[in-house]
């Protein structure tokens, strides 16, 4: 992709930000960079580079600096006091072509030259205090906490030129920089406009509520959602944004609404993130914002709490509203009301109002589940639809079921019985044992921390591309590591299912037919799990289970039972 001509970002603050190279300079500088090492970086630092680069991060003009960054922990403030509450750094390993005063070329996964590093500062950061400053508690079940766990243990810092934006081949029409995106909103002719963020297809209630906010404040409504990278397990991009081009084309005023797209990688980081947002959506042209009850929460911590509570954003995006220049505008609970065919909120329902209303769960469990239409009061038809094509019954979706427990205590055996019921009730099921695995897809691999990890990622994987495609999975692997497996968890997504084979060490020790054990108590293995190499059992597995009075076949039937109870094995 060639940048006709480099954009001029007018961020909250009023300074300008200008980081893309200009047209003339591009062949040149591109050739400059294949010369210069190079780090491919992830998913989230490439959404990141993009919207530094176009000015929605303003008035950050970069990676984060040591200082910023500290401070960001500290205070939510940059050094210089102007407010930002999420850090935006350059997390890599440090290696032989990292110097201060060098360069290094930023390429995609696709091996894409998108920018070019000046590196003026490398500095440590520690997972554990981010995760406690930023998101509240350190805890893996977080699962961009989960995710840390492999960044880089140094961030960069420096002038930064971006020779190119991250090339996008969908929905290109309704992909649009700030500056455009203000420039079709003032050409509505309204002083106020009211953002909404969204990660999630939109019914009926929530049409309901956004066009109701917008007509609130007599202005103009963005519907802002974000397709970068959100909660592990949401539903795809490609789907929510069809839901939503079909909205706003069929139920929407279209001078009074606008759909545009926001490449945005997500933190889930609650109270701090609905700040972070509203910054954001400001430098978007929004001057309110719609927050959620638990706005951006990432769900249950390992102990099944809430990380944060349910207005907490909204209460923090208060505070800073008038710093920021954004109003909030609460998500406050709507149902339907059945004699009037309309939507109101809880708080001002007439006395004896007959209502309905529908859970999240209950989309994905009671109708998308078993195959049934939402009926036409919750979401509008053309929007079922395009749920129902994109998420079929239970029974046809992917599955993946993951045990994990010490050398010996079940993992294989319990798995091998599963697979013989689920195929004797029609389920194709695929095993990545992790004895098997290493001989073929990790081959090669050692027992170091790191050799581990990556093999568990490696099936973690294949198992995510065989969820995706409608398959069931059974994993079997030590998997010692609870963050690990939590990025795992991520990686699946939904049809994800920990099983810990909780079977005692002295158990398993003494029914080793292998001698394993016996060898790594002589010294004679190195780095055994269990006796010199830690295992961290899980705090909140979806199955616990154990061999020591429990015969295989048992735990088995316990497991199909309840995937048929979920309705993802059908019952005869």
């Amino acid at each position: 992709m060639i940048i006709e001509k480099a954009r001029l970002i007018r961020p909250y603050g009023g300074e300008l930000v200008n980081l893309l190279v200009p047209r003339e300079e591009l062949i040149e500088k591109a050739a400059y960079a294949n010369s210069l090492p190079y780090i491919q970086v992830s998913s989230r630092v490439v959404c990141d580079l993009e919207l530094l680069a176009v000015g929605a991060f303003s008035p950050l003009h970069g990676f984060m600096n040591a200082a910023d960054y500290q401070s960001v922990l500290d205070t939510m403030r940059l050094a210089d006091g102007t407010l930002f509450p999420i850090p935006i750094t350059l997390p890599v390993e440090l290696g032989s072509d990292l110097a201060i005063g060098g360069e290094i070329a930023l390429r995609d996964s696709r091996n894409n030259i998108l920018a070019i590093q000046t590196i003026e500062e490398i500095y440590e950061w520690n997972l554990e205090e981010m995760a406690r400053k930023v998101f509240g508690k350190f805890d893996a079940r977080h699962p961009i906490i989960a995710e840390m766990h492999r960044w880089g243990k140094v961030n960069i810092a420096g002038p930064i030129e971006v020779l190119q934006l991250p090339p996008h081949l969908d929905f290109a029409e309704i992909r649009r920089t700030p500056a455009e995106t203000r420039r079709l909103l003032e050409s509505y002719g309204h002083d106020n406009v009211v953002a909404f963020q969204t990660r999630n297809p939109l019914h009926r209630v929530h049409e309901a509520l956004t066009k109701r906010a917008a007509a609130d404040i007599d202005g103009v409504l963005l519907l802002h959602p974000v397709v970068g990278m959100t909660q592990p397990g949401d539903v795809d991009h490609y789907t929510r944004v069809r839901v939503y081009k079909t909205l706003i084309d069929n139920y929407y005023e279209p001078d009074r609404s606008l759909l545009s797209l926001l490449p945005l990688a997500m933190r889930m980081a609650g109270p701090r993130e609905a700040v972070w947002h509203a910054i954001i959506r400001r430098n978007y042209g929004a001057n309110h914002l719609i927050v959620g009850r638990d706005h951006a929460g990432p769900g249950p911590d390992s102990q099944g709490q809430p990380f944060y509570g349910p207005y907490d954003a909204q209460d923090l995006v208060m505070d800073y509203a008038d710093e920021v220049g954004v109003q909030p505008v609460p998500f406050t609970e709507m149902v339907y009301l059945e004699e009037e065919d309309r939507y109101e909120e809880s708080a001002k329902l007439p006395p004896g109002a007959k209502t309905r209303k529908i859970s999240g769960t209950q989309v994905r469990e009671d109708y998308l589940g078993n195959g049934l239409p939402l009926p036409p009061w919750f979401s509008r038809p053309e929007v079922a639809r395009i749920l129902a094509d994109s998420y079929p019954p239970s029974h046809r979706r992917g599955v993946c079921l993951w045990f994990t427990g010490l050398s010996g205590s079940g993992k294989s055996t319990t798995a091998e019985h599963i697979v013989n019921l689920l195929l004797e009730k029609g389920r194709n099921v695929t095993v990545l044992d992790g004895d098997v695995v290493r001989t073929h897809l990790s081959k090669g691999l050692g027992f170091s921390k790191e050799d581990r990890d990556i093999n568990i990622r490696r099936i973690g994987y294949v198992a995510g591309e065989i969820v995706r495609h409608g398959g069931m999975v059974i994993c079997a692997a030590i998997s010692p590591y609870r963050a690990t497996r939590q990025d795992v968890r991520n990686l699946v997504g939904k049809g994800f299912f920990e099983i810990h084979m909780a079977t005692p060490l002295e158990f398993v020790e003494a029914h080793d037919v292998k001698g394993l054990y016996a060898k790594a108590r002589r010294g004679e293995i190195k780095g055994f799990t269990g006796i010199d190499d830690p295992y961290e059992p899980p705090l909140n597995p979806d199955f616990t289970l154990t061999a020591e009075d429990s015969r295989p076949e048992d735990n088995a039937q316990l497991i199909v039972d309840r995937l048929i109870e979920l309705g993802y094995v059908r019952a005869d």
